[in-house]
């Protein structure tokens, strides 16, 4: 069975096809620079590729390139869509509406469309990228959206209420949503199986670690809170995003600068992080290079993300009471071994220790780094958003 997976943004569109049966890839690529001018990229398993610049006036044309490429020329990998059981979508924000997956219907995309208020970047492109594959795709294939807030959703009201006025959450629904949570749902799961434990028996702190970072404690499965709130800006420091500031602090650096509300939400979302601290750049391996070398911005950057990581983890060993495992995962988190020992260090008093060696030697595979005297385990747990849309894809459309 073949189910296409598709991760839409708002001038992109990256897809996988996946066979499940042995949960293979068969083709990825990213159709990118929609409405601007047009590019894709392409690759098989077999390591055939194909790049181009095309013509993307709407994700419309995008998917029809999509199409074209995975079923025609020398790079393609099925003779028609025909072949392909399901798509699954990835869509970030589900808000209290969708709390799991469901098949697209029309009224579907418009409640997703709804919500773009919520998520300006995302919500809005994914319901277009939804439309134009119900425009190319054929119509008997179904289709299945995968919510990033929905492993979310099981947060007590105390977890993701905010300090203001209730008469905000009820009127404009303003609370802690978090994202990421189909990676930290991955993770978690693919932790317990590793551990060889019931994951229902395990306290987890989920560090996924990337340009976006959130932090999630995972009880017995499910989540209890987590770092990004009302949007995916609050928390630690990201590559370009401040993280969690003082509101006051906020409305300051407005006044100070003369900044509209949009223009300072773009300073903290595109201008801060580790491109804002260090001056350097977003990017965390340019940051580590640079602190090699001496730069004192770049090292305090580093320092930051590791300083902010080991709060929540102290935090969310508190809200679980107790921890039994901190896995490390995206970009940063399954490739950077500096990181994950700047977190780790001085951690002992929670009965955390890694084995610096393993540590050091590890990038992007799944691996225990931790001590085996250390009453914490700690992992690296490489994260596969796309294998879970499909996982979930299935097992929708079996239903």
């Amino acid at each position: 069975m073949l189910i296409l997976v598709v991760n839409a943004g708002s001038s992109s569109l990256k897809y996988q096809l996946i066979n499940m049966d042995d949960e293979s890839v068969l083709a990825k690529g990213n159709c990118d620079r929609i409405g601007i001018d047009g590019h894709i990229s392409h690759k098989t398993a077999d390591g055939r590729a194909f790049d181009a610049d095309c013509t993307f006036p709407t994700h419309t044309e995008a998917f029809e390139k999509l199409v074209e490429v995975l079923t025609t020329g020398d790079h393609a990998v099925i003779k028609s869509m025909d072949e392909i059981s399901a798509v699954g979508h990835r869509i970030v924000q589900g808000a209290e509406i969708f709390d799991r997956p469901c098949l697209v219907t029309p009224e579907v995309i418009d409640q997703i469309d709804g919500l773009a208020e919520l998520a300006p970047v995302h919500n809005h492109a994914h319901a277009l990228a939804l439309r134009a594959c119900t425009a190319v795709i054929p119509a008997t294939t179904p289709q299945v959206v995968v919510f990033d807030t929905a492993f979310h959703q099981t947060m007590p009201p105390k977890a993701y209420m905010f300090g203001l006025p209730y008469e905000d959450y009820e009127k404009y629904h303003v609370r802690k949503y978090g994202f990421h949570g189909t990676s930290h749902r991955f993770v978690s799961s693919a932790l317990a199986e590793a551990m060889g434990k019931n994951i229902e028996d395990l306290k987890i702190v989920s560090c996924h670690l990337g340009n976006g970072s959130s932090i999630t404690a995972v009880n017995g499965g499910k989540c209890v809170d987590t770092s990004m709130g009302f949007t995916p800006l609050d928390g630690v420091l990201m590559g370009t995003r401040c993280g969690a500031v003082d509101p006051s602090a906020v409305t300051f650096v407005a006044s100070k600068h003369g900044f509209t509300p949009d223009e300072m939400s773009q300073y903290m979302n595109k201008k801060s992080g580790f491109l804002g601290v260090s001056g350097v750049s977003s990017d965390n391996r340019d940051i580590q290079e640079a602190a090699k070398q001496g730069n004192k911005r770049a090292q305090l950057a580093s320092e930051m993300l590791a300083y902010e990581i080991q709060k929540y983890i102290g935090s969310y060993t508190a809200a679980m009471n107790g921890v039994d495992a901190v896995l490390f995962t995206g970009g940063i988190g399954e490739n950077s071994a500096e990181i994950r020992e700047l977190v780790c260090s001085g951690m002992s008093w929670f009965g955390i220790e890694i084995d610096n060696e393993i540590n050091n030697a590890t990038r992007g595979k799944l691996q225990k780094i931790s001590t085996p005297d250390s009453k914490v385990e700690v992992w690296i747990v490489p994260t596969n958003e796309e294998l879970l849309i499909a996982r979930d894809t299935l097992e929708l459309i079996s239903k």
